[in-house]
């Protein structure tokens, strides 16, 4: 990446990642084309080449910036180093959505970008989502109190489950062109009162 990006005034490089952000979250990354991320920003095809060499160098670019977002908004909502697994869960919807809310075509995005096949992204997104959030899931999981959980529970199980259940709903999602956010946060709420019934000691 061409570093004069970053010496650009914040209004105008902030138009070129919201542009990124809305068309690679409506089109797959084969069908997003430079040309109209750089007619959504207001500048030309090969300004936007200037700063980015190819699709491939601006679209991971827009992904660590996702990644580096949504851990800082999860670190502020307290959501690692909890004991408790659901409250940490419960404060993890409540930071995405508040993050969706202020950037709806960033959150768009991530879920398309994780779920992208195109060959010449899809290794770098995976290598970059293990890297960034399965350490923060491993450092929270370490704190968590296997107290609160019902006697005998397999707990390496049932986060399996919860993460077969979240890939899958959201995987489907995607498939139907629907990612609807309000419906999305709807449905987690519900999940996780569901998961709660099943996994949680009772008093």
């Amino acid at each position: 990446m061409n570093e004069k990006f970053f010496s650009l005034p914040e209004q105008k490089r902030q138009a070129i990642v919201n542009a990124g952000y809305r068309v690679f979250s409506r089109n797959t990354y084969k069908n997003s084309p430079m040309s109209e991320i750089a007619a959504e920003a207001g500048i030309s095809k090969s300004l936007l080449f200037h700063y980015f060499r190819n699709k491939k160098e601006l679209y991971l670019y827009l992904w660590d910036e996702c990644a580096k977002m949504t851990i800082q908004v999860l670190t502020e909502y307290g959501c690692y180093g909890q004991e408790e697994l659901f409250v940490s869960m419960e404060r993890g919807m409540r930071a995405k959505m508040a993050l969706i809310r202020q950037y709806p075509d960033m959150a768009r995005f991530t879920i398309r970008a994780f779920y992208e096949k195109d060959p010449e992204i899809c290794a770098a997104i995976q290598e970059s989502y293990h890297r960034y959030f399965n350490l923060k899931a491993d450092q929270t999981r370490l704190n968590l109190d296997p107290e609160q959980f019902v006697p005998g529970l397999d707990i390496p199980m049932m986060y399996r489950e919860m993460y077969w259940a979240s890939e899958g709903y959201l995987w489907e999602m995607v498939q139907r062109g629907d990612v609807d956010m309000a419906r999305m946060e709807k449905d987690f709420t519900r999940l996780i009162a569901f998961w709660k019934s099943l996994y949680l000691r009772k008093e």
